[in-house]
């Protein structure tokens, strides 16, 4: 529901840490191709024979054309080039020691918390959510909480590339209800892992990230700047045309843990055909809940999965082309980065926004799942 002028809510800081290491179009194109041409004459005769299919090759031009996609930021690159491996080598650490997505989350975290002037004495409730975690407990976010100095709460949240928009609906709700002052909602997408990298398809679709956002009381908000959440909406509708099936129970159904099915994948043309309308009708209806009309939006922060889903959305919305001012694309160079795409719109592209002006950050993916914010320049 809108919210009341006596428990407004906003968004006073947001934080980006982005790894050091970029794979190419053309780096990626090269590695899966080696792997290609190889598996392609390893099987040569049940390839004759119709036994199996041929892998197909792929291009640059091909990935940017089915994606707008023309590099990605990886967590780690080792590995992941080599047509002999086919995925990241992240070395395990001991239990003692921080864990990776832990480690990605207190860079983003401690960039919010600085641009919106808070200490760990001012968090309540520490919000870890994202498409996957590293593990399944204790909850990353308890070990951010705890490498933060937090004192309060933590939990995990898993809404695929959902996840960033549904933790800020929780973290809001937290805050409108009085049981926390000041919420920390961080979103570090370690995809790399998850990626088939020997699929021609989905290969070059996913990088790594973390963002983070700070949600409080506005009567004790000091950042320079501020956004005041007018309301949030979300959708789940169940589909399997996006999965993952990683997980325990592989151990006990006797099957391959990291086969190709247990890594994500996608029959993309449903999901888009599907998608796109769900997003346009969810968007519509929340800005009719406020009385807005599409033109009264100055920023739309949306997902950033494919630029084809984004143009066409925002085109629907506009009813003409949408400009990068009005709405900022960022997968050129991070990719789909799951959950946090929308988020490193924002953190990019609105500081230039005048008190008033009106935004939406949206998300939308597996499930399916969208969520939306309502939000107004302070």
């Amino acid at each position: 529901m809108p919210n009341s002028a006596s428990t407004s809510v906003v968004i006073s800081g947001s934080g980006l840490w982005t790894p050091e290491y970029i794979v190419t179009n053309d780096e990626l194109v090269a590695a899966y191709n080696a792997w290609a041409g190889e598996y392609n004459t390893r099987h040569a005769a049940a390839i004759r024979a119709g036994e199996r299919e041929p892998k197909a090759m792929s291009s640059a031009e091909f990935i940017e054309k089915a994606s707008g996609i023309k590099q990605r930021h990886v967590y780690i690159k080792d590995g992941i080039l080599d047509p002999a491996r086919m995925r990241p080598r992240i070395p395990e650490r001991p239990e003692t020691a921080l864990s990776d997505q832990a480690e990605m989350a207190i860079h983003a975290a401690r960039e919010a918390m600085e641009t919106a002037g808070k200490t760990a004495a001012d968090i309540d409730a520490v919000i870890v959510s994202c498409a996957y975690t590293q593990r399944a407990y204790p909850a990353i976010a308890i070990e951010v909480q705890n490498a933060l100095g937090i004192d309060g709460f933590g939990f995990d949240m898993l809404v695929a590339c959902s996840a960033a928009t549904f933790s800020l609906h929780r973290a809001y709700e937290m805050v409108a209800a009085g049981t926390a002052r000041c919420v920390l909602t961080i979103n570090p997408e370690l995809t790399s892992p998850q990626i088939n990298y020997c699929d021609r398809d989905s290969h070059f679709i996913f990088g790594d990230v973390a963002t983070a956002t700070i949600i409080e009381r506005a009567d004790n908000c000091r950042a320079s700047h501020s956004y005041e959440i007018l309301s949030t909406r979300a959708k789940t509708k169940f589909s399997s045309n996006v999965r993952s099936n990683f997980g325990y129970v592989s151990r006990a159904s006797d099957v391959d843990p990291f086969g190709p099915d247990k890594l994500f994948h996608q029959n993309g043309r449903r999901v888009f055909k599907e998608v796109c309308p769900m997003a346009i009708s969810h968007l519509q209806d929340h800005l009719a809940r406020h009385n807005l009309a599409t033109t009264d939006i100055r920023r739309w922060w949306i997902h950033q999965a494919n630029l084809s889903m984004n143009l066409l959305i925002s085109g629907k919305l506009l009813g003409r082309k949408a400009t990068f001012d009005e709405v900022p694309v960022v997968l050129d160079r991070y990719a789909n980065t799951a959950s946090a795409g929308s988020l490193i719109a924002f953190y990019l592209y609105q500081q230039d926004l005048e008190p008033g002006d009106m935004g939406v950050i949206c998300s939308f993916g597996a499930g399916y799942s969208i969520g939306s914010l309502v939000v107004k320049k302070q």
